[in-house]
């Protein structure tokens, strides 16, 4: 399993260095001068615009000032500078805390939600609930995250607090603690919720089906057994897969519900440095999320032979 960890990090440097380099060159063809940015509507002095240009390498080909990032980065673990001289590191530590607590606890939802009402439809195929529970999933796939993030804003937050007093579900900021993630991290995860209670019901339903499955069932084992160890344990591959691969989503994909809830993430800080073209910024989280993603996924692949001991790495 050693050399197969060893393998699997040396084929993501390329991964990492193409999306880097894809978001650094997206970034850098953006219109406008991000030197003339720091000022805003005033003018600034040609020899100072020299200055800093010459500074942050933005004479410099798109290439060259790529190496210049992506060498410190591997090198000395620098993420670099922003416009203003602010180490990106720095930003990165306080805002990327508050997107990894709020996504963290959206796969939390999403694994107990999603992987529970699957269940509950794949057991009782046809009936009621089954129909029922698609219906509701298929409904919140539709609806936009901005209006189920404002809907449960409104409900959930505004409403039940004037009805019984109670601020059990905080609406903006982070200065509840835990609380303060429960409801922005389920905004974040419904649309997850609802595609893992799918492919929850898809994967039971098929392994239900299978030789093994009657096999034990004709050997009487109890029903919680069978689906319990040898159903579910099956099944449990392609959703472990789809939970890995979504964890970067939910930290990527975090803009609008830091947005509606006013917290002070990495998405947050993405769309701004976007718009002021601060590329050490934007390829820094890029460079974050992919680690993560790579990261993610290469657990997934080890927990594999976890869930099903014919699985070996040689």
């Amino acid at each position: 399993m050693g050399r197969y960890v060893i393998r699997r990090l040396l084929q993501s440097i390329p991964v990492l260095l193409g999306s880097t380099l894809l978001i650094f060159a997206i970034v850098f063809a953006l219109p406008g001068d991000p030197i003339a940015a720091l000022a805003g509507e005033k003018r600034q002095d040609p020899a100072i615009i020299g200055i800093l240009r010459e500074q942050y390498h933005l004479n410099d080909p798109l290439l060259v000032q790529y190496w210049y990032y992506i060498s410190g980065v591997f090198f000395r673990g620098d993420f670099g500078v922003t416009f203003a001289n602010v180490p990106v590191s720095q930003i990165m530590a306080g805002k990327f805390q508050v997107t990894l607590n709020l996504a963290l606890t959206a796969l939390v939802f999403e694994a107990i939600i999603g992987v529970g009402l699957g269940m509950w439809a794949a057991l009782r195929r046809g009936k009621a609930a089954d129909t029922a529970i698609l219906a509701s999933t298929l409904l919140l796939i539709s609806v936009p995250t901005l209006v189920t993030g404002f809907v449960l804003q409104l409900v959930l937050g505004v409403k039940i607090k004037q009805w019984t007093g109670l601020d059990i579900f905080p609406i903006a900021g982070i200065t509840n603690g835990f609380r303060s993630y429960l409801l922005p991290g389920f905004v974040l995860a419904g649309v997850s919720i609802a595609y893992l209670t799918r492919l929850t019901r898809t994967s039971l339903v098929e392994t239900m089906r299978a030789d093994f499955i009657r096999t034990a069932t004709a050997k009487g084992l109890p029903r919680s057994r069978v689906i319990g160890r040898h159903a579910l344990r099956n099944a449990l591959i392609p959703l472990v897969t789809y939970l890995g691969a979504d964890l970067g989503n939910l930290m990527g994909g975090a803009v609008i519900t830091e947005t509606i809830f006013n917290l002070p993430g990495i998405g947050e800080q993405l769309f701004k440095s976007v718009y002021l073209r601060e590329q050490p910024v934007v390829v820094g989280i890029v460079t974050v999320l992919v680690l993560i993603y790579i990261l993610a996924n290469l657990v997934v692949d080890l927990m594999y032979a976890v869930l099903d001991p014919r699985i070996r790495y040689e």
